[in-house]
């Protein structure tokens, strides 16, 4: 294929639609791949694009249009990738246009991770992201997908210096680093900033949203990030991964005034959580319950209750009177659990056990506090939370933010303050979520003047749906489908 011309190669290749590359591809798109395709331009290439414009697609086309008309017999190029699933998902893309196209499945090798081209040898791997083994390498072509979002660690900037080291290696090579922005303070945007300054590079930035999305996708799209992950994933902006968890309105508007303590109500699945602190933070215990309304699914924070470490008691909060005013509210509204982190309470809950009081861990991982952040962003935006007039909650729920973290986000206070409340509410939501229940029970009187029968109120349709939705949330927090739930919830 050596006389066909990588550009018009790439334009024949068949994408999922049925449709070909050439058909469907924008002006930017082509010109990037016409950019890294010409010999005689910037042999380095620093791509930014918003979420959702063909990046993966793209770049996995001109590799496999390179690999079949420019490289060298034999050569041996290589992909890194911010994770396995990135990876998987370029792979993926290079299969689907291999399979799809007349032609290619003869003349391409496709496995589980390289794909070799049968005649000449020219091979592309997927290589770990190990910095050791990078060294000593010599790529004719090294794709890095996503550096805006690789970790700080040693490892990394290791593996990027042996990818940058390795290129002068080979007469030809290229390097293309193609993704969304990320951190101002992180690789990513160190490598970009270079890229935009050098003659060696040549930068491209085109921000979305994506031209193919419709309004609507726009809109959920807006509901579903936070202000900062906008900024990054969709307008290629090197942007803080620090927001605010919520605004001072969407706090008004979870806040009853009346009455502060919602008694007992029969029939209504109750639960519980608690957030110890002994020493600097308050230890918060809340009980709620899950109500269907015309809006949709709300939690209701029936009663909160807290303990602040005081001077009197040597800087430490009095765990025998949380433990007895906690058993005497689980007993009271018949808790289906009460929540705890084992870290913080293993001793207390161990009292509660052995006074007939339910108890539930709640585990603190990586994808559990980035799930429990994200959710109760969302159910305070959507009016999912009802919450009673308290200044300690309204004070940490304004002051709580959301930062970036490798595996996600979590909820984080500002110096001096405080997020006890926000992540005992957090624990209690997640937990109604999963559940799915409709809280109330209600009293019915068949026709035919059988004696009375309570029942439960069952969910409709649309909400078993819901409900199944939000349980993926909670189980699957690393790729949390928060734009499933970007429908308006009202009171």
């Amino acid at each position: 294929m050596n006389a066909i011309h990588p550009l018009a190669l790439l334009s024949a290749f068949v994408l999922e639609e049925g449709r070909t590359w050439g058909e469907v591809a924008e002006d930017f798109q082509r010109k990037d791949a016409a950019a890294i395709i010409d010999r005689d331009g910037p042999r380095r290439h620093n791509l930014l694009r918003g979420r959702g414009m063909s990046k993966t697609t793209d770049i996995a086309g001109v590799a496999l249009a390179l690999l079949l008309t420019q490289a060298p017999a034999r050569s041996r190029s290589y992909i890194y990738a911010a994770d396995a699933d990135q990876a998987a998902l370029f792979m993926d893309a290079l299969a689907g246009m291999v399979g799809r196209t007349p032609g290619l499945p003869g003349a391409v090798e496709v496995g589980a991770r390289t794909v070799t081209v049968r005649r000449g040898g020219a091979s592309l791997s997927v290589e770990t992201s190990d910095g050791a083994s990078a060294f000593g390498l010599r790529p004719w072509l090294i794709i890095v997908d996503e550096l805006g979002i690789w970790p700080s660690t040693a490892n990394m900037r290791r593996l990027w210096s042996a990818i940058v080291s390795a290129l002068p290696k080979v007469p030809g090579s290229r390097l293309i680093v193609i993704g969304t922005a990320g951190s101002p303070n992180g690789l990513g945007a160190k490598v970009w900033h270079e890229a935009e300054t050098s003659e060696e590079w040549r930068a491209s930035r085109n921000p979305g949203p994506s031209p193919w999305w419709t309004p609507g996708e726009i809109a959920a799209t807006l509901r579903s990030l936070t202000a900062a992950e906008y900024r990054r994933l969709i307008l290629c902006e090197w942007a803080e991964g620090d927001d605010a968890l919520t605004s001072p309105e969407d706090v008004a508007a979870a806040i009853r005034s009346k009455p502060l303590v919602l008694p007992p109500y029969p029939g209504t699945a109750y639960f519980a959580a608690l957030d110890l602190g002994t020493r600097r933070d308050l230890s918060a215990f809340v009980i709620g319950h899950s109500e269907q309304r015309q809006g949709g699914r709300v939690t209701v924070v029936d009663r909160l209750t807290y303990w602040r470490p005081g001077a009197g008691k040597a800087g430490r909060v009095d765990l025998s009177e949380v433990e007895e005013t906690v058993k005497r509210l689980a007993r009271e509204y018949r808790v289906g659990a009460v929540l705890y982190d084992r870290h913080q309470a293993e001793g207390l809950t161990q009292g509660l056990d052995r006074a007939g009081v339910t108890v539930e861990e709640f585990v603190f991982s990586a994808a559990s506090v980035n799930t429990l952040a994200r959710s109760l962003f969302i159910a305070l935006r959507d009016r999912a939370l009802e919450m009673p007039e308290d200044s300690e909650l309204v004070e940490q729920f304004v002051a709580t933010h959301i930062v970036e973290t490798n595996t996600g986000v979590k909820l984080s206070n500002p110096v001096g303050a405080h997020d006890d409340i926000p992540t005992v509410i957090g624990m209690l939501h997640l937990k109604l979520v999963e559940r799915g229940d409709t809280g109330r029970a209600a009293l019915t009187v068949p026709r035919s003047g059988t004696p009375i029968k309570r029942t439960t109120q069952g969910p409709d349709r649309r909400e078993v749906s819901r409900s199944a939705a939000l349980r993926g949330l909670a189980r699957d927090a690393a790729s949390l489908p928060i734009g499933a739930l970007g429908r308006r919830m009202g009171r």
